[in-house]
């Protein structure tokens, strides 16, 4: 399943990956596009501006020619005229060509300049039609240079001003193409820095699940081991409680069988046997509660709920320990007269009520009587504990129900301080609670409320 998840995350990864590179290459494509075609729009510009230079310069070699033909009737510079006047027309047709997609304004200008050209072009013929070089006519001349002057400065006005417009179209062109370009590095830039974020952020959550994974396996292994172990502590005190039964059944057997034997005896060896009818019922008692705590700990002790007449249970219950009861403690069990069967374990109920009946027989001068208290509070089955005993300790109470602890005004009663622990794990696999009471020297009261229903 980590795996599964691994492969997710560098999958989605790299699909992130892939398709902010494919858009940004998209962009970058088309800004690329955008930029060949300002590129060529520059080209285009300067062969505007370059071909209205040529005009210009042409209709100048023109002029050159045409004076120098009147002046000296040479017919090189006739040559050189015509020539220059087919170069104009050309380029004129060029620049008609280079701009006929251009602006409304800009095809005006080149219509206007064509129409100055050629009429300039007519005045150049008029000059040589009507030069003769044995006669001067000055006059008719120096109008037609008047005139043609006059066309020149229209002419070289328009020219100026389309080359100026053309001049602000290339600067435009290219701080198009040099904001393109920024952004295109700058695309380019965030595109790779993304990428690589992206790339460490995939990295890093792998790793981090890897580590998560290796974690929970580690505690995995822990809780394998634990369990063995706690299994093994099962095993073990099952065996010891199984091997240490037989045993001490048959030292109670063999001291009922020696009391009954032994009726007329002295009170000394009364004693003594009953010294070891209760040692042999403390081992017992011992051998069932650490048992019981070992199954709580590994979780292998289970609450099983049924149906209880919980009077005749407490009954049974007052009646066995009177008869095991060798201090003539007198156990009183009272009642509310509860026609109720609540839903408890019999086993688990035993070793609560057991235990605390116990410490409260254990815990009492000979003689003082002992309470059983049975009743309800709502939905709860109430079970109260009563002795006149030596009471628990201010500073005991919080630790009474660890196992093995034993207040500090029993070092002289025999006993193994498992007692408590196993009857709070009984109450807690009840979802029950238990409450203290108590006064040093004068009683304890344990009030035990289990729930009534599952």
């Amino acid at each position: 399943m980590n795996w599964l998840k691994q492969g997710k995350w560098i999958a989605g990864g790299f699909g992130l990956t892939v398709l902010l590179m494919g858009t940004i290459s998209l962009v970058s494509y088309r800004n690329t596009l955008a930029l060949r075609q300002r590129a060529a729009e520059v080209e285009v510009t300067y062969e505007i501006i370059d071909n209205l230079s040529n005009l210009y310069a042409n209709m100048a070699v023109a002029e050159s020619g045409r004076r120098g033909y009147i002046k000296t009737g040479s017919p090189s510079e006739l040559g050189r005229h015509r020539r220059a006047i087919a170069l104009m027309q050309s380029n004129w047709q060029l620049l008609a060509k280079q701009l006929e997609n251009g602006t409304d304004f800009e095809r005006e200008m080149v219509a206007q300049i064509g129409d100055l050209m050629y009429r300039r072009i007519v005045l150049f013929n008029q000059s040589i039609a009507t030069y003769k070089p044995d006669q001067s006519d000055d006059i008719s001349q120096d109008a037609i240079t008047v005139k043609s002057v006059e066309f020149r400065d229209k002419f070289q006005n328009l020219l100026t001003y389309l080359q100026a417009s053309q001049k602000r179209n290339l600067r435009s062109s290219i701080a198009s193409s040099r904001d393109s370009i920024r952004e295109n590095s700058l695309l380019g830039l965030l595109g790779t820095f993304t990428s690589f974020g992206i790339i460490c952020g995939v990295y890093f959550l792998v790793f981090w699940q890897e580590k998560r994974r290796q974690k929970s396996e580690k505690i995995h292994q822990l809780l394998l081991q634990e369990k063995e172990i706690s299994d093994l502590k099962i095993q073990l005190f099952s065996m010891i409680s199984h091997e240490f039964r037989t045993p001490l059944t048959v030292i109670f057997s063999a001291s009922q069988l020696l009391e009954n034997g032994l009726k007329d005896a002295d009170q000394s060896s009364r004693k003594n046997l009953y010294r070891i009818q209760s040692s042999v019922k403390l081992m017992n008692q011992f051998l069932t509660d650490i048992l019981i705590l070992t199954r709580a700990e590994s979780g292998n002790l289970s609450c099983q709920l049924e149906p209880l007449d919980i009077e005749a249970f407490c009954l049974n219950l007052v009646e066995d320990f009177q008869f095991i009861n060798k201090n003539n403690t007198p156990i009183k069990f009272v009642s509310q007269g509860l026609m109720i069967r609540p839903y408890l374990d019999e086993k688990l109920l035993y070793s609560i009520l057991s235990n605390l009946l116990l410490n409260a027989i254990k815990y009492s001068p000979t003689g003082a009587g002992i309470s059983l208290i049975l009743g309800k509070d709502s939905d709860r089955i109430v079970f109260q504990v009563r002795d006149h005993g030596i009471g628990i300790a201010e500073e005991d109470r919080g630790k009474i129900y660890e196992p093995f602890y034993r207040g500090q005004n029993v070092e002289n009663i025999i006993g193994t301080g498992l007692g408590l622990a196993v009857v709070k794990k009984c109450v807690e696999l009840h979802r029950g609670e238990i409450a203290l009471d108590s006064q040093v020297d004068k009683g304890t009261s344990f009030t035990v409320k289990l729930p009534i229903l599952p």
